[in-house]
């Protein structure tokens, strides 16, 4: 095989780890769902998963990385387009749920990563996207705009949008996940806008 054909096979078999691991993810949830099941959903041999990655947690990073990636993306392009900082936010807020609501089997993930946000040593040194981290510069260009109040740190409201959607993961109200996340948003943009 030559070096080309090898590297597209690769390509192929680690997207398709990818791909099967959200569908099992999805299906039996992280915790459930082991490297074998991954594996013989994919249709390939268990020993073939370590070429790839070490851990089925590996995998359910770089499953979130991409997710989060092409909000990341959408948000920039809206922010480019001059729209105000409120706006923005909100759309990344709404995009975030969507994301979350689509694919359950991330919030255990975020909500490790809020849990060890106080002792960043210990979190995974690719844990990306830096969710906390988008939603921090968003509201420091609001601040520096004039649109959002400057006597709040920045990262004291980026953890409370963290704690919007590990509420709404646990909430017992009769209320759609992205509905419930829009009417908790609506009551931290009217605290933090001027």
């Amino acid at each position: 095989m030559t070096g080309k054909i090898r590297e597209h096979k690769k390509m192929i078999n680690r997207q398709k780890i990818l791909d099967t691991a959200t569908q099992e993810f999805k299906n039996k949830g992280f915790a459930n769902t082991s490297v074998a099941d991954i594996m013989n959903a994919a249709n390939l041999g268990v020993g073939t998963f370590y070429n790839y990655f070490n851990s089925k947690e590996e995998v359910l990073m770089s499953i979130v990385r991409e997710l989060f990636t092409g909000v990341d993306d959408s948000v920039k392009t809206m922010a480019q387009k001059n729209s105000s900082s409120l706006e923005v936010l909100k759309f990344c807020s709404m995009e975030t749920a969507r994301l979350i609501d689509e694919n359950r089997f991330i919030l255990p993930l975020l909500a490790s990563a809020v849990k060890l946000s106080d002792k960043p040593e210990q979190l995974p040194k690719n844990l990306s996207p830096n969710f906390k981290k988008i939603f921090e510069e968003i509201i420091l260009r609001g601040q520096k705009r004039g649109e959002f109040r400057k006597d709040i740190p920045v990262d004291l409201i980026s953890e409370m949008f963290h704690s919007i959607y590990q509420a709404t993961a646990f909430s017992k109200l009769q209320i759609p996940f992205q509905e419930n996340i829009l009417l908790k948003l609506k009551i931290l943009l009217d605290g933090i806008k001027i």
